[in-house]
């Protein structure tokens, strides 16, 4: 995605700021939002820095052999604050066609001397025009022989993620998902039909100049495209007719095929977007408890319920693998549970982009026992003939299938109904999602 010029410091300042963070351990969401807050932007400006940020966090990997080719010194020993300037920079040079190459060279020496890299301002200049020399006359980034070496590069990816893209999926389907993992993600929202109609919204979008269209297979969901501005300004954000849900997350709660009257419990409920999605194919008349063991990431989820008028939602702060323990009158007590559970997010690196440097194999591997863990501790709160959805927006198998034929060998007393892997390379488009659906005989 490209945006147009803007020839302001502004946006620029706020990508670096969002890049150190992220290199500091912030989620880039996370810290985009606050860097905004502190320093709004509007409009382009808002736009650009976005694109800057969440571009130059997914290219990580190439700009850094850019540097490398570059420099003298590997992008690895730069100092943080010169890598992460000149991040910007390149990513403008070699990926936004339309910044003039004069703007991004020239904005981001400003920038240097803006930030107190002054005496530094001639070698971000030197390493851009040299860059930019380089484009010019078709010189590329040496390509490893390796097979997954290449890939990685090639789409920006750490080390040991390709051999098992290839393991899973086979070459063409590895490129696939490893292309996927790169595509700016559409805007989805799900529209909250006790508030108002599909058509409705979509009609008050357009009289705002917003155009959006149906999802295929979400009942509920539109894509908006082209959209611009602050979302929460938007026709029907104040009056909860709509809510922003990435598609293959609208699937999930549908999986447990609630009734209004039943007993449903969501065990990993936070930011809410699955227990408001519950409440309205219930109709609103069921009791809902959303349980998170962060009491702040579940007043997101009250707020969200309360923006979209639902009264059947309870917010209990606790640790799901211990409700047993804390509520034993919950003892076969829900109809329906669902499991979100923590994952590695390996299929939601279009959104997340920072995920791929976060996570690790020896990270993923202490997930299992938590995930593992949960579906234990939560089973027992199943009722006779109820339904258990555990899902994750991950797309390796250790905490999907392999986390299921677990809790099959372990539980005879289960029933597999159904179970989905959905790959971010859908032709449907969406997050990487699984789920499986289980009954108690």
């Amino acid at each position: 995605m490209t945006q147009p010029q803007t020839k302001g410091l502004a946006p620029r300042r706020l990508a670096w700021e969002v890049l150190q963070a992220v290199a500091a351990g912030a989620y880039a969401d996370v810290a985009l939002e606050r860097a905004l807050r502190e320093r709004p932007l509007f409009g382009a400006d808002r736009g650009l820095a976005t694109e800057l940020a969440y571009g130059a966090i997914r290219r990580r990997r190439p700009l850094d052999a850019w540097l490398d080719r570059l420099g003298k010194i590997p992008a690895s020993k730069q100092p943080p604050k010169l890598r992460w300037l000149l991040h910007v920079g390149l990513y403008q040079l070699l990926w936004m066609e339309r910044i003039p190459a004069s703007a991004a060279v020239n904005t981001t020496v400003d920038l240097a001397k803006a930030v107190g890299l002054a005496r530094l301002a001639p070698v971000v200049n030197g390493m851009l025009r040299s860059a930019l020399r380089a484009q010019e006359s078709g010189q590329l980034l040496d390509i490893p022989t390796d097979w997954a070496a290449a890939l990685a590069l090639e789409h920006s990816l750490p080390d040991w993620l390709p051999p098992l893209l290839l393991q899973w999926r086979g070459a063409e389907g590895a490129a696939a998902v490893a292309a996927a993992c790169n595509q700016v993600p559409s805007l989805d929202l799900r529209v909250n039909p006790l508030r108002a109609s599909r058509e409705e919204v979509m009609a008050a979008m357009e009289s705002a100049g917003i155009s959006s269209h149906p999802i295929d297979g979400c009942p509920q969901g539109l894509q908006v495209e082209g959209h611009k501005g602050d979302l929460r300004s938007w026709p029907g954000y104040d009056d909860g007719h709509w809510c922003v849900q990435d598609r293959a997350a609208q699937w999930v709660a549908p999986l447990l095929a609630a009734l209004p009257g039943d007993r449903i419990l969501d065990a990993c409920a936070a930011p809410g977007g699955k227990t408001t999605h519950l409440a309205e194919l219930v109709m609103d008349q069921a009791e809902i408890w959303a349980v998170d063991r962060s009491a702040g990431r579940l007043k997101r989820v009250a707020a969200n319920a309360a923006r979209l008028g639902h009264g059947s939602i309870q917010a209990l702060a606790a640790d799901a693998e211990q409700l047993l323990k804390d509520r034993p009158e919950w003892r076969g007590r829900f109809q329906r549970i669902l499991i979100d559970a923590p994952c590695s997010g390996l299929g939601t690196l279009a959104r997340h982009p920072d995920a791929r440097w976060r996570m690790t194999p020896s990270a993923i591997e202490g997930l299992l026992p938590l995930q593992r863990a949960l579906l234990e501790g939560l089973l027992p709160l199943l009722a006779e003939t109820g339904t258990l959805v555990y899902a994750t927006c991950t797309i390796h198998p250790a905490e999907n299938t392999s986390q299921v034929r677990w809790l099959l060998k372990h539980h005879p007393e289960l029933n597999l109904l159904d179970e989905t892997q959905r790959w971010p390379d859908a032709e449907s488009g969406g997050d990487g999602f699984y789920a499986a659906v289980l009954q108690r005989r």
